[in-house]
């Protein structure tokens, strides 16, 4: 399901795709996650996979955990969660059990992305939580952050 870009969602975007350059300057893949809950933010990450060497530390997932200890629960309804890449299966199951309410997100993945682009576990009907998916925003500035940090990697 798609819907409309609000101001705050390109505020909380622009907020993602800094946290994704600050992994990109750790020699991570630029990733950047904000959660948001009536307007606050209550969880913020960027990918850490090689930092802490663990397949785990995805910048979803991190956000994730930070808005259940700043909440004090782990059932996240009523949040909204911005990635700048479309999440993977992990982080899309991730959000399914924590129940957000919103992903909104900018680039998408045609090789891993589970939102849509290879799998669609956010829609799957069988599943018991259902989650509004909006694609799409400033979708050009994190492609051209992953372009630019994959093409460095190849040229080193």
């Amino acid at each position: 399901m798609t819907g409309c870009f609000t101001a705050d969602d390109q505020r909380h975007m622009r907020l993602a795709l800094r946290l994704a350059s600050r992994a990109a300057g750790r020699d991570e893949v630029p990733v950047g996650a904000v959660v948001v809950c009536d307007g606050r933010i209550v969880g913020r990450g960027r990918n850490q996979v090689e930092t802490r060497r663990s397949a785990l530390r995805h910048a979803e997932m991190i956000a994730l955990e930070q808005a259940a200890k700043t909440l004090g629960r782990w059932r996240l309804t009523g949040c909204t969660l911005y990635v700048t890449l479309e999440p993977c299966a992990m982080c899309a199951g991730a959000m399914v059990l924590t129940r957000i309410d919103r992903l909104v997100y900018a680039a998408g993945d045609p090789k891993a992305g589970a939102c849509g682009s290879v799998s669609d576990i956010i829609r799957e009907r069988r599943l018991n939580h259902h989650i509004t998916i909006v694609p799409g925003l400033l979708a050009d500035e994190s492609s051209a952050l992953l372009k630019e940090f994959f093409w460095n990697k190849r040229n080193r």
